[in-house]
């Protein structure tokens, strides 16, 4: 079904026309539509028309108001101060513009069939490493970005940049060479804890070893050596050690309600081949100079302390690769073989100073052009409650499954204490789902450029923003269904709408232009807030606008079903997009 447009966009179009045809003169101005709180829009563009045209703007205003047909749309237009426009719509048009959407699998919002491809570099755990707190928001704000673009019709490609690569490796393979059964399971499938309980005992043991034993530091090192050069054996066991954090990771995303397949996992060793031409055509082509044996590229921007430049280091002195090396022959993958248009990295705003040096060489190599956009989607900090980044009372870094294993069980208990009719099962079921919501929403509710804290008592709040308030209003819709007495949702476009009706309506009309300006810049945030925004309208709509008791009328009933339906199927794509459950009972 084709994209079904909004009231803005049409109320837009009518504003064009009598501009045309009141004042041609101006050619295709643009009335400059916005939403009000004044009224339901306001067009302000025939200010900057009146300056142009050397014109009171009031009287301009006038002649577009008067060159305005009757229509069944637009109900009333005030002209406002210098010549603003005050426009409220008719209450046929909302109910209109609703039901079209209601009839649309995709409740109106466009799929546009010549969109781009962009590659998604997101969710990028360290093989033999356990995932910890710093990991949360690279994974759940690029999965909210997949399915956002995704539904807009982007082409997206997945890609999990994982390090897999590394000096810590030929630690780990020569402590497995001579210790051959640390990562042997007895019999049956390895669990994720289990996988990383084996990884932790190898990697502390190794490190214990490589930090006393300087024959065995020296055989380590030479194991690298041996791993870069592609020795068959070393390489089966950095595939093992691959293998065996795979399933922790898996088990890890699998808690957090997300999907990582395999083709998609690409770490740094993926891009191994690449890394000799990829310093070879930087070196011809002068974008990277040898300075004191390293391969660099230099900036008049990029200052160290001391104010000297700060270089993005290539290949070091001693032949090893920098991460440049590896980020730089990525992009040239993705643009080249992948034919992206757009890459977008979802990593730490701490890193933003290296995208950007490795943006600007990839510019001036060639790699990106006017055609690629690279973007860093760049994220602030988790925090304790206190405000400082987040701890264990020991100092430690937070593990991630500990932190989502807690807010489980506190919203397990939130639905145990709120649960009348679910069984064990269910309150379980629904525990993880209000749990994992909870701490997704927090996240995803914040810009993603801001820090924010991680306070598990709010999350899981039924008041405020958070996700649960949403997933409530979801349930509170369903359970409406349940008491309608066979009363069926339908649209009464001729019914005259009460307030909050009207106010409900208007916002589930925006839905589209919402989903669109989150995809449009990387901000989901944006997405979040329409969804709280459309709960708390809803909220208002309940106890204004009885549905079953006190009955009123069954047209009214009927219509105010529909308007319910609409904004439950409204919370479930939306809350989906960001990759949240929204229960049908809590």
């Amino acid at each position: 079904m084709a994209s079904v447009p909004s009231l803005a966009s049409t109320v837009q179009q009518r504003l064009a026309d009598a501009l045309s045809a009141s004042l041609p003169e101006a050619g295709s101005a643009d009335p400059l539509l916005r939403r009000s709180d004044r009224a339901d829009f306001q067009a302000n563009g025939i200010l900057a028309l009146a300056k142009k045209l050397k014109g009171n703007p009031r009287e301009l205003a006038d002649k577009v108001v008067a060159a305005i047909p009757d229509n069944d749309v637009l109900k009333e237009i005030e002209v406002s101060g210098p010549g603003f426009l005050n426009i409220t719509v008719t209450d046929e048009a909302i109910v209109r513009t609703l039901a079209a959407r209601a009839a649309d699998d995709r409740l109106g919002v466009p799929h546009s069939a010549d969109a781009g491809t962009t590659v998604i570099d997101y969710a990028q755990p360290n093989v033999a490493k356990e995932m910890h707190v710093g990991h949360l928001r690279s994974a759940v704000i690029g999965a909210a970005m997949v399915e956002i673009l995704e539904f807009t019709g982007e082409k997206v490609i997945r890609r999990h940049h994982i390090g897999d690569w590394g000096t810590q490796f030929g630690m780990l393979i020569q402590y497995l060479i001579e210790h051959p059964h640390e990562l042997d399971h007895q019999g049956g499938e390895v669990s994720g804890e289990e996988a990383m309980s084996s990884l932790n005992r190898l990697y502390k043991a190794s490190r214990t070893v490589f930090d006393s034993d300087e024959e065995f530091k020296a055989r380590s090192r030479d194991r690298v050596v041996a791993l870069q050069s592609g020795d068959e054996e070393t390489l089966a066991l950095w595939q093992k050690f691959v293998d065996e954090s795979k399933i922790y990771f898996y088990s890890v995303f699998g808690k957090l309600d997300m999907e990582i397949n395999d083709p998609d996992v690409v770490g740094e060793s993926g891009y191994n081949d690449m890394l000799d031409e990829t310093c070879r055509l930087l070196e011809e082509s002068g974008v990277a100079v040898r300075s004191e044996g390293a391969l660099c590229v230099f900036f008049d921007d990029v200052k160290g302390p001391d104010g000297n430049p700060t270089p993005l280091i290539v290949k070091k002195s001693n032949g090893g690769y920098g991460y440049a090396a590896t980020d730089l022959s990525a992009i040239r993958d993705r643009v080249q073989n992948l034919a992206a248009d757009t890459l977008l990295y979802v990593v730490d705003a701490r890193q933003s100073l290296h995208f950007k040096m490795v943006f600007e060489t990839a510019r001036r190599a060639g790699w990106l052009n006017d055609k690629v956009d690279a973007v860093q989607l760049a994220f602030g900090t988790v925090l304790g409650k206190d405000g400082k980044p987040f701890k264990t009372r020991e100092g430690e870094t937070v593990r991630l499954v500990d932190l989502l294993d807690e807010a489980v069980d506190r919203a397990t208990s939130v639905v145990r204490e709120k649960a009348k009719d679910l069984t064990e099962e269910e309150i379980a079921e629904r525990g993880a789902q209000v749990g994992i919501g909870a701490v997704k929403y927090a996240d995803l509710s914040t810009s993603a450029s801001r820090d924010y804290k991680f306070d598990l008592d709010q999350m899981v709040s039924l008041n405020g923003d958070t996700s649960v308030y949403i997933q409530y209003a979801h349930a509170r819709i369903k359970s409406i269904f349940g008491k309608a007495g066979g009363i069926e949702p339908v649209a009464h476009p001729e019914l005259e709408l009460a307030p909050a009706e009207r106010a409900l309506g208007l916002h589930l009309d925006r839905f589209g232009e919402t989903v669109a300006e989150a995809a449009a810049s990387f901000e989901p945030h944006k997405l979040a807030a329409y969804l709280y925004q459309l709960s708390s309208l809803f909220t208002t709509f309940y106890d204004q606008c009885p549905v079953v008791k006190p009955a009123p009328p069954r047209e009214v009933a009927e219509n105010r079903l529909f308007i319910a339906d609409l904004t439950a199927r409204t919370l479930h794509r939306g809350m989906a997009l960001l990759g949240i459950r929204t229960p049908e009972r809590l």
